[in-house]
């Protein structure tokens, strides 16, 4: 697997070093579909062979992943409510959907930072949703170090033995998968009734 990270990552960070991994970070941190994650590994990998140094690896992603998700967040707040008035929710209702991710929009963040697709727009959903800005920099900010620590100083310091720890962490995503799916459809049947016909 890790060769595979390698194999797609190596080519980019060999031109552009700790700036390809910023940028590619920072995208995917608003729906860009980049290889961020990969990128990560490939160059904790890189950087378990003196290749590349780990600090800076850590510091860059984490701040990329930080500013990639406020720049999403702020897309949400200026065009997200756009949106969703175009799909015909009504405004009364669209309110307590906005108390719902104001209650729980906190784990929400820290959680869907390791999940493909709501990594991407986590940011956005907050934004459009209202989420408190301060709320969200500060488990944006521990999503962002949890979800790097684990790729970045986890394949670091690990090395072989990170495999195994993986191949546990993705034997829980169908477990995830589905509980997203449940909620995903719950909230599609509780807003059912207030969508224009």
């Amino acid at each position: 697997m890790f060769e595979h990270y390698l194999t797609i990552a190596q080519p980019w960070l060999d031109q552009y070093g700790y700036f390809a991994l910023f940028i590619s970070v920072f995208l995917e941190g608003f729906g860009m579909p980049t290889p961020g994650e990969s990128l990560i590994v490939a160059s904790s990998l890189l950087a378990g062979r003196g290749d590349m140094h780990i600090v800076p690896i850590l510091l860059a992603a984490w701040s990329a992943a930080v500013l990639g998700d406020n720049t999403g967040y702020l897309l949400g707040r200026w065009g997200g409510l756009r949106l969703l008035h175009k799909l015909r929710v009504k405004p009364d209702h669209l309110l307590k959907v906005e108390g719902f991710f104001q209650r729980y929009g906190g784990g929400i963040v820290v959680v869907a930072r390791f999940f493909p697709i709501l990594r991407q727009l986590n940011g956005v959903v907050a934004g459009s949703m209202k989420m408190s800005w301060w709320r969200f920099l500060m488990f944006n900010l521990l999503g962002a170090a949890l979800w790097v620590g684990f790729w970045g100083g986890g394949v670091y310091f690990l090395g072989g033995h990170f495999e195994q720890v993986e191949q546990i962490f993705h034997g829980l995503v169908p477990f995830v998968v589905v509980a997203g799916l449940a909620a995903l459809l719950g909230l599609v049947w509780y807003l059912k009734p207030w969508i224009k016909g």
